[in-house]
């Protein structure tokens, strides 16, 4: 069963990989800069649901390692980092208080601290305090993108749920 959701888990973490890539070589959609959808966050909740949060951080981390080095953003991997470490520490204390029909609002509030994560990251960086102007942007962004990337997830769980339970545990 363990050998089974490793598979799962590196077939899922390829799929991210090749989401992130995509969504990294198409032109921002807004001319604010960092906003972003966040499409490979999907598979790191889609994970965590599924097969649980060791399989979940072991995806986020390789993503975005080997998602730096793909794009060549080498740069943006200490803020990918940061904001991803930070957003997946609240996912795992909140989410037994979501149930999966609620996956989405969970999701908001990760993309949310993913955005703070990061901020505070280029205000460590940079010794700029005031990039803190910038929070109500990416707030704004960040509750945009973790409904849109929450319902995803939450949808093709509510989907592939018994699929994926059947196959894991046989």
């Amino acid at each position: 069963m363990k050998t089974k959701k490793m598979i799962f888990t590196s077939v899922l973490t390829a799929l991210a990989l090749v989401s992130f890539v995509i969504e990294a070589s198409i032109p921002p959609l807004t001319p604010i800069y960092g906003v972003k959808l966040g499409i490979a966050n999907i598979f790191t909740l889609f994970t965590l649901y599924s097969i649980g949060a060791p399989y979940a951080f072991a995806l986020l981390i390789l993503r975005i390692t080997i998602g730096s080095i793909f794009t060549g953003q080498l740069v943006s991997f200490l803020y990918s980092l940061a904001g991803g470490l930070l957003s997946f520490l609240l996912m795992i204390l909140l989410k037994r208080f979501f149930p999966l029909r609620q996956l989405w609002v969970l999701s908001v509030l990760c993309a949310v601290t993913h955005n703070l994560g990061q901020l505070l990251t280029a205000v460590l960086i940079t010794q700029t305090p005031q990039l803190m102007y910038y929070l109500p942007v990416l707030a704004v962004s960040g509750i945009i993108a973790g409904a849109f990337t929450g319902l995803c997830a939450q949808l093709v769980l509510k989907r592939l749920q018994k699929q994926i339970s059947k196959q894991l545990n046989t």
